[in-house]
């Protein structure tokens, strides 16, 4: 029993981690994007505002497709 429990903790402390190493990347892949976008010198706003929409598009596929794989 004190073996299960000790396994079952070790395996949620593993758990965890991975979790929390996947959450690092994906917010350093979305803070590079941030970025570029940041670091851009665009003709004006409308510019600014086309590269901030393909970003949301970027985002929004990515997020659809994760479901789908869920489903």
């Amino acid at each position: 029993m004190k073996d299960n429990a000790a396994f079952l903790r070790e395996f949620q402390k593993k758990v965890e981690r991975v979790k929390t190493e996947h959450e690092i990347s994906v917010i350093q892949y979305w803070k590079e994007r941030l970025d570029k976008l940041a670091a851009m010198k665009p003709e004006g706003i409308g510019a600014l505002q086309v590269e901030m929409k393909k970003l949301s598009d970027t985002m929004e596929n990515r997020v659809k497709t994760l479901k789908k794989d869920l489903s």
